[in-house]
């Protein structure tokens, strides 16, 4: 028997479905290549609207910046400068020593700089500064207190205890206050340390026996290791050892030193030897 051959549309039948197949194939590839171009431009957009974003936030954060700017520095700006603790200084005199500017914002100002400044005033011991919100710029003020004149050559200087010098006086004077002599004009000028240590050595002398016996001390400085102290006509000289001390040894023996006057027209003893250890000289100078 002849075999059977197949019939013709069934073969067609099978490239038919190769043929649906394929398109189908490319159908969901040219879907998918949609997809990734949609996705591919949302993120594009997305990333132009974000970069948009932050321009216009940053224009908008200059821009308002150069507006607030004139304006915060006008609302925080210095506006009063309280000084505090002055006696004797003016307070025009401290001013010009802070040199503010007009307009200085208050975080602009550097306390520190500012006390340095202010601490230059040869009567300012010490100074504090602080800012006080939102105007104010407050300085407290230590001053120095006079304890001596200084005569130094021809002319006469305000000192305080610590031998700063704190005003020429010239040919005027102060008589409530103790006089130290014998200082080297151009070391006092210059602020010499050994010229200080003088001033401070005749001051504290004259604190020591000003506390015993009434009237204006004298305190002759030339040589520190023997100072040289006069009151109401009588003189003290003191040697190197503590001025404490030797003072003491004195108070010790004054009730019975009987020839020693205080009357300053030089009847009977008036000076007193202190330089030699356990020993009150008392003698007349002529």
């Amino acid at each position: 028997m002849r075999r059977q051959q197949p019939h013709g549309p069934a073969g067609l039948r099978q490239n038919q479905w190769k043929g649906e197949r394929a398109e189908s194939a490319a159908k969901q590839e040219r879907v998918a290549r949609r997809a990734q171009a949609w996705a591919k431009g949302r993120t594009l957009l997305r990333r132009g609207a974000i970069a948009a974003g932050a321009g216009l936030a940053g224009w908008a954060i200059v821009a308002g910046l150069n507006y607030a700017g004139p304006m915060m520095q006008r609302w925080l700006e210095v506006k009063t400068v309280t000084v505090e603790g002055l006696h004797r200084i003016p307070r025009q005199q401290v001013l010009a020593q802070v040199d503010l500017q007009p307009g200085t914002p208050l975080h602009h100002v550097v306390t520190e700089k500012i006390k340095e400044r202010v601490e230059l005033h040869p009567w300012v011991k010490e100074a504090d500064v602080t800012r006080v919100p939102f105007h104010e710029l407050r300085i407290s003020v230590v001053e120095r207190t006079p304890a001596a004149v200084i005569h130094s050559g021809t002319e006469n200087y305000l000192s305080d205890d610590e031998g700063h010098v704190l005003a020429k006086l010239g040919q005027e004077d102060e008589g409530a206050l103790p006089m130290v002599t014998g200082i080297d004009p151009k070391g006092l000028a210059q602020g010499d340390a050994a010229v200080r240590h003088a001033v401070k050595s005749g001051i504290e002398l004259a604190k020591l026996v000003g506390n015993t016996l009434d009237g204006r001390l004298q305190v002759n400085a030339a040589n520190p290791a023997n100072l040289v102290a006069s009151v109401r006509g009588v003189q003290f000289q003191f040697g190197q050892d503590a001025l404490s001390d030797q003072w003491e040894r004195f108070r010790r023996v004054k009730p019975s030193l009987k020839t020693l006057t205080f009357d300053g027209q030089s009847h009977g003893a008036n000076e007193v030897d202190l330089r030699y250890e356990n020993r009150v000289i008392v003698r007349e100078r002529g």
